[in-house]
């Protein structure tokens, strides 16, 4: 099945971004690598690639939310938190293996791009969103109060650090690491709330 050129120029801003950044995201290579002519770019993102690269924030956030709900919904019965962390890192770390550790993350590039203020609105509602989902999974596991909320802006902030650190290591450690430690720290907070 082909796709149109407007879902082909969607496509190719968001692995543009991931691999570069927005401002680096040229529109030479964009119509290259989407096989999208100019007039097509213009046809259906009348803006450029401002209004592109935000339609593509609010795409990759609703599907880094459906990640992020599936994971919060399993934490309550997952059998291990190692495991279940190991899960939902598994979204951004295989990504990054795949590509060689050139992939990183389009919501980071997104919310630096301070040139485009609607550009980085939409990369900030999708972390509120992300936070808010995964802290309602935090809670219904069992995690009280604002620690629910405090722990989910804190994952985030962890898997975004640790996409960074992975880029410029050429290794998941750091999401090892991390898992290690959030293990022992997501653990604490489950059993005082037990």
């Amino acid at each position: 099945m082909t796709t149109g050129p407007r879902a082909r120029l969607i496509s190719s801003i968001i692995s543009i971004v991931q691999e570069h950044g927005v401002h680096a995201a040229g529109l030479s290579e964009l119509l290259a690598r989407s096989n999208a002519s100019r007039n097509s770019m213009y046809q259906h993102f009348p803006s450029g690639k401002s209004e592109l690269v935000e339609v593509a924030a609010r795409i990759v956030s609703r599907v880094v939310h459906t990640h992020i709900s599936k994971s919060a919904d399993a934490l309550a019965t997952a059998p291990s938190l190692d495991g279940w962390l190991d899960a939902l890192f598994d979204f951004w770390r295989r990504p990054l293996e795949t590509s060689d550790y050139r992939e990183g993350s389009f919501m980071m590039a997104a919310a630096l791009d301070e040139l485009d203020p609607a550009v980085q609105a939409a990369a900030s509602q999708a972390f509120r969103a992300w936070t808010s989902r995964l802290a309602h999974g935090l809670a219904a596991a069992g995690v009280r109060g604002d620690a629910a909320g405090q722990l989910a802006g804190l994952l985030l902030s962890v898997i975004e650090g640790a996409i960074v650190q992975s880029r410029a290591l050429k290794s998941t450690q750091p999401f090892d690491d991390a898992r290690a430690q959030l293990t022992v720290l997501l653990g604490a907070h489950l059993s005082v709330s037990a």
